[in-house]
């Protein structure tokens, strides 16, 4: 185990049914392949008791939870007071996921970009990291995360970062992260790739998306934590980089950016 590299996989969503009664062969097999602490998202506040559930009962995993914005306009506005509160929990190291979804409720962008605001708000407030999803709103998502970090600097990630290379280089500018998904190990994500080669390694992380968008072998079945490791096996050939190097590199990375799980482990 000591002699496999190890790695982050620093979004996933192992409250979904897709993984019901197999968390502990999962998480086996994830720490098997060197995932050594894995980030699950709650995407709608009512089920943060859930997801923290999860992260209390499993010792690698920590927790996140926000409104996502494809729901953003079925669910309850979210306060930043409410999203402090949750972020008292020790295992609760980060806010999101929100952000701006065009491709599928593009109706609802009004109420999200009031949702991403206030997410915002609560990242700034608590230090903690904010998790972005971003789908086809690229000028404005660019536009919200400036204006308010001119307000005041917060820490954010890219998360499944698939946009253009505009916004990457905003993002980056910014001080913010792009995480690597398997999006990036597409045969046909070679410009996705080429955004991640122009920005600095020092800002990469890695992530599984799980259930979703599996790396090869394994596309078109239901990811989890473990393929995260193949994920970062073609980041480390776009960085040019061997393999051990770049998964300690995004385990920096990681640590930097999501300090709070970094003091929690050091803590244990």
């Amino acid at each position: 185990m000591t002699d496999i590299p190890q790695i982050t996989d620093s979004h996933c969503h192992l409250d979904f049914p897709d993984f019901d009664g197999q968390l502990d062969e999962i998480i086996a097999r994830a720490q098997r392949a060197g995932v050594t602490r894995m980030v699950t998202i709650c995407t709608r506040l009512r089920n943060e008791p859930s997801v923290r559930a999860i992260a209390e009962a499993h010792a690698p995993v920590f927790y996140a939870a926000g409104t996502h914005p494809m729901s953003a306009a079925e669910e309850p506005l979210a306060s930043v007071d409410e999203l402090i509160a949750l972020a008292q929990h020790p295992k609760f190291v980060g806010i999101g996921e929100t952000g701006l979804d065009y491709h599928y409720t593009a109706e609802s962008m009004d109420i999200q970009k009031e949702s991403l605001r206030i997410h915002i708000t609560a990242a700034r407030e608590t230090g903690l990291p904010l998790i972005i999803h971003s789908r086809d709103a690229d000028e404005d998502m660019a536009a919200i995360l400036s204006d308010e970090h001119a307000k005041g600097a917060y820490p954010c990630v890219m998360h499944c970062y698939s946009s253009g290379p505009e916004l990457a280089k905003t993002a980056v500018d910014l001080g913010f992260y792009l995480s690597m998904s398997g999006i990036a190990t597409f045969p046909r994500s070679q410009e996705v790739r080429d955004i991640f080669a122009a920005a600095p390694v020092e800002r990469i992380l890695v992530e599984t998306d799980a259930p979703y968008l599996a790396p090869p072998p394994h596309r078109g079945k239901r990811n989890e934590p473990a393929y995260s490791a193949l994920t970062a096996q073609v980041g480390a050939e776009v960085f040019g980089m061997d393999y051990p190097a770049f998964a300690a590199q995004t385990q920096a990375n990681f640590d930097r950016l999501f300090s709070k799980a970094a003091a929690y482990a050091e803590a244990a």
